[in-house]
Parts: C-alpha cells; sequence; structure tokens
C-alpha cells in the first residue's frame, strides 16, 4: 500500500518538481470553492463535518493520553467547545522515536508517496478545513478556503517536492570503480543512507496555522522526521484535522499513526518552552512574534530551528502613471484579513513634497487622502467589506488599534462593522495614520493588525534609505514600490537586494503585495530579521536529514 501510494502519485510530484523548476503557475488543487470542482454536495458535506467536532471530543491516536483540553473560541463570536487529547509528552516522545526507524528504513519515494497521499486527502476536506480556519483564525470564508485550504496544500506539496528531490540527488547504490593503470580497478560497493535528524515539532500560529505550518511539517515528515504539531491554543482545530488525516494516511499504509501527533496546551498553561527543549526534538519550525522566535534560535541548540517572525513591510511611492487603481490596489492589501498576515504592508514612505500622477503633481496630503478614500469606496459595501476584513483573530489587536490612533495624524479611522452573519464578530477597518520621518519611533516597529503609516519623507530617495534600513534592522517580508521613472525601480530593486527582502513593483490589478503563489514566489527569505528560512528553497529541507554511507570491497 505504501509503495501503492508514490506510484499513484508520481506524476503530482514530478509536476511540482518541474514547477519549483521553472517557476510557472501550476497547481494540483483547485482554489475556487465550488461545488462543480468539488462535488455539488461537498460545501453541505464541509459544513456538516465542522459543526460536528462541535462541543466534542476530537479523537486521535496517540500514547499518553491523559484527559482533554481546549478553550477555542471563534473571533465569529461563539465558543467552539471542541476538547483534543491532552498528552503525556513524556510518554509521547519516546513512542515516536520508537516508531522512527521503520519510517527512515522505508525510503524517500514512500515517505513523498505518503505525504502526497494526505495532501490529496487533505484536499478532499476542504469546505470542512475551510470552516475551520474561519472560525479560529477569523478569515472569511473564501479565503479561508483558499490560505487555509489549498494554497496551504500547495505549500506542503512544494515542501515534498524540494524535499524528495534534495533526498534524491544521491543515488541509493553504487559501484565505485576507480582504474590502477596496468592493475585489476579497485572496485567497492557503496551504500548511501538518508537519515532524519530525529523528531521534529511543528509550532503553530494564530492566524494562518495550515499555510505558515503545512511546509515544515511536510518537509519534516518527508524527511524522516516524526512531527509533534504543537497549535496555538486558539486555533487548534485546523491542525487537528490536518493530524488526524495524517494518522489516517500513516495507518493505511501500515505505519505507526503516532508519527504525527499533536500537544495542545493553553495560554495559562503552555509547555512550548519545555516541548522545545526536550533533547528528542531535533528540528523546530515556528511562524509567530519576535520574541518568541528568538528564544527559539537562542536556547534550543539541540535543533534544527526555522523561524519566521515580525518584520515591518514598506510601501515607497515615488510616483504613478494610475492613481486610481494604485489606489484601489493599495485599498484591498491594507483590508485584507484586517492586515493581520505577515506580508501586509504598513508603511508607505512618500516624499513630503508630493509626487507626479497622471492627476498633476499631488501633495503629500492629496495622496494620503487618495489612498484612504480608496479605502473608504472599497469597503463602501458592508457585505463586501466584511467578506474581505474577515474578523480580528486576537483582542489584542483590537487594543493596539485603539492604542495607535496615539502614534499620528489619523487619515482614516477604524471603524466596527457589524457582520451580516456573526452579529458577535470583531470586525474593523484599517486605521491609517501620517508621521513625519524624524518621527521613527513612531514606525519603526511592527503594529499587527489594520494599522497602516504613511511616513512623509524628505524625497524618494530617502524613502528607500529609510525602508532599506527598517529591513535590515527589524526584518520586511514584502516590499512594493510605485514609480514611472525606471531609474528608481531599479534602485528600489538594489535596495531589495541589500534588504533581503521580496519586491512587487507597480501592482494596479489583480495581484497584490501580500499574496503569494507556492512553486513560483518565495515567502520570505530567510535573508534579514523577519525569517531565518524560506518558504520554500533547498535550504528549507536540505538539513532536515544527512546522508550516512556504508562501503565494502566488490564481490
Amino acid at each position: 500500500m505504501a509503495q501503492s501510494y508514490f506510484d499513484t502519485h508520481r506524476e503530482t510530484l514530478e509536476k511540482a518538481i518541474q514547477a519549483t523548476r521553472t517557476r510557472e503557475y501550476w497547481s494540483p488543487f483547485p482554489e475556487a470553492p465550488s461545488g462543480k470542482i468539488y462535488g455539488e454536495d461537498a460545501p453541505a458535506q464541509g459544513e456538516a463535518a465542522f459543526k460536528a467536532h462541535l462541543n466534542g471530543s476530537f479523537s486521535l491516536e496517540m500514547p499518553g493520553i491523559e484527559g482533554e483540553i481546549g478553550d477555542e473560541r471563534s473571533p465569529y463570536g461563539f465558543n467552539l467547545g471542541v476538547r483534543y487529547p491532552k498528552v503525556n509528552i513524556d510518554k509521547l516522545l519516546p513512542a515516536m522515536e520508537a516508531a522512527l526507524p521503520t519510517w527512515r528504513d522505508a525510503g524517500p519515494e514512500v515517505r513523498a508517496g505518503v505525504c502526497v497521499e494526505i495532501l490529496h486527502r487533505l484536499n478532499r476536506r476542504s469546505f470542512e478545513l475551510a470552516h475551520a480556519v474561519m472560525h479560529t483564525t477569523g478569515q472569511a470564508f473564501a479565503m479561508a478556503f483558499q490560505a487555509g485550504g489549498t494554497h496551504a496544500q500547495d505549500r506542503g506539496l512544494e515542501a515534498v517536492a524540494y524535499a524528495y528531490e534534495a533526498m534524491t540527488r544521491t543515488p541509493a547504490q553504487v559501484r565505485w570503480t576507480k582504474p590502477q593503470g596496468k592493475r585489476d580497478p579497485l572496485e567497492m560497493d557503496k551504500t548511501f543512507h538518508v537519515i532524519p535528524r530525529g523528531l521534529a515539532l511543528m509550532i503553530g500560529v494564530s492566524t494562518f496555522p495550515t499555510w505558515n505550518g503545512y511546509p515544515g511539517m511536510f518537509a519534516s515528515l518527508a524527511t524522516g522526521n516524526p512531527v509533534v504539531v504543537k497549535p496555538h491554543p486558539h486555533t487548534i482545530l485546523p491542525l487537528a484535522i490536518s493530524v488526524a488525516v495524517c494518522q489516517e494516511v500513516l495507518k493505511d499504509a501500515g505505519f505507526d499513526p503516532c508519527l504525527v501527533s499533536m500537544v495542545v496546551d493553553t495560554r495559562e498553561a503552555p509547555i512550548t518552552k519545555d516541548l522545545a527543549l526536550r533533547p528528542e526534538i531535533r528540528v523546530i519550525d515556528y511562524t509567530g512574534s519576535t520574541p518568541f522566535g528568538d528564544w527559539l534560535e537562542q536556547n534550543c541548540h539541540q535543533a534544527q530551528v526555522y523561524t519566521e517572525k515580525a518584520g515591518v513591510n514598506s510601501i515607497v511611492i515615488d510616483s504613478t502613471d494610475n492613481l486610481k487603481a494604485m489606489s484601489q490596489n493599495l485599498a484591498f492589501s491594507l483590508s485584507l484579513y484586517s492586515g493581520q498576515m505577515c506580508t501586509a504592508p504598513q508603511d508607505i514612505f512618500i516624499p513630503r513634497d508630493g509626487i507626479q500622477t497622471d492627476q498633476g503633481h499631488l501633495s503629500f496630503d492629496q495622496v494620503a487622502e487618495a489612498l484612504a478614500e480608496g479605502v473608504r469606496k472599497f469597503l463602501s459595501d458592508n457585505d463586501r467589506a466584511t467578506a474581505v476584513l474577515g474578523a480580528i483573530q486576537s483582542e489584542d489587536t483590537v487594543q493596539r488599534i485603539e492604542r495607535a490612533r496615539a502614534l499620528g495624524k489619523v487619515v482614516l479611522d477604524s471603524e466596527q462593522r457589524e457582520h451580516p452573519q456573526f452579529p458577535d464578530a470583531r470586525v474593523h477597518t484599517p486605521l491609517i495614520l501620517s508621521v513625519d520621518a524624524a518621527d521613527a519611533l513612531l514606525y519603526q516597529e511592527e503594529l499587527f493588525g489594520p494599522i497602516a503609516v504613511l511616513v512623509a519623507t524628505d524625497s524618494t530617495e530617502d524613502s528607500i534609505r529609510r525602508a532599506t534600513a527598517l529591513a535590515r534592522s527589524k526584518g520586511a517580508i514584502t516590499w512594493s514600490v510605485y514609480s514611472t521613472d525606471e531609474s528608481v525601480l531599479q534602485r528600489m530593486e538594489n535596495a531589495a537586494l541589500e534588504g533581503g527582502v521580496s519586491l512587487s513593483m507597480n501592482l494596479l490589478g489583480g495581484v497584490f503585495v501580500n499574496q503569494t503563489a507556492a512553486y513560483s514566489d518565495y515567502h520570505a527569505t530567510g535573508a534579514n530579521p523577519a525569517a531565518n528560512a524560506c518558504l520554500c528553497d533547498a535550504a528549507f529541507v536540505s538539513n532536515r536529514f544527512r546522508v550516512v554511507q556504508s562501503r565494502r570491497h566488490a564481490a
């Protein structure tokens, strides 16, 4: 059965590998939440499956289960009531280590096949996952289906593709022959074994548990490392469903289902530090706040640690030949999921003397008003607004919006909106502030959530210089620039190389700075403080395994 999964999914895996080489568009997982694609009954069945989890016990196969735990509440205003297994890690981790040799010895093909089968089954449960992501993170349903479902599956497959290619670059066996002149050649049979580091820990984030979680999870599993999934205590259900599917496939393939297990805690009684310091944990994947990411990097010396932390994403506006389209594009970027994305723009640098546009020269204040008006118009229809904004995942973000008003001049105030389906949902529109570049402390820290800061600079050169310094000191995952001057675009691209930041230029249509495409776009670079890794590249997978060889004289 295990080998048959590789045979079944060989073509998909090969296409994924090819896509990572060409960087062209490709996906095996349709992103439209359509019954015509997934089956007419799929939407209703997915919603019913989600509701069946509520106020009940979630079952997983793991040794060391000692009771139940869980207190998730939907950002849309109701308690989920799902209770998850509470596990004793002193019993779980040794059992996972005991299951490792069989998984290791199965080899790259079998492991890759099992991983792609897991992703295939997850795709069939995309509607269920979408509701789970929606009601734990606050993403609107369409976004939850894509970012939490199909796009996350793409990112997982991308990691498997990189891992499989890296593991199979070295042949499993070879006859080594060295000429010896007139003497008989030296001949040896050499065997090369891909071995995992050990147990891998994936620490989930509250906003994108699957999208950010699947790359590390599947990179580790494909390279032979059993995976401990540690969800954020407020967004457990999407990863619990994912672990359940992993266990189902592993069991069907003849492996111990506890090769992928889940450890749940609460914010009042966290366990992540204790778990991360365990000597059995040899790989750690983390997305979240900078302080905890720094702690992992500085303290978990027994493990290979991959982190994506906070950064301050910047936009430089120099000029534009389509002010309306630019404002519309930025309005969407600032509003999408209420800015609760590691790729969302925050600081928008604009020369204080204004910019040249297709509507003539506009002052800083006129540009600021054009951007604010773009957001107003985009969110003027409340149904459309709530479908884009989603809900605020954490009450901490709501309080951050309140405090941020004092940081600068309010260009566009944030307002609460009522969701048409969920009257208790936390829905807030973007807050746009303006400050002077001299007030660096007001904009040089991440303001997570729907908060944007327009920064008045001496010139475009000053804007580029400040954005670069900010990326190098605080980190950034995305940059964007608007200019009609090719030399400015080139200087900005050179600055992006210095800052180690992915750059978008003059986005006006259906592509936005806070969106990336698997197999084509690299998410983060690992080249500035916002992240020490990239999703995905060869470096993200190759250090999760080692090659051990054995050799003997040929018979």
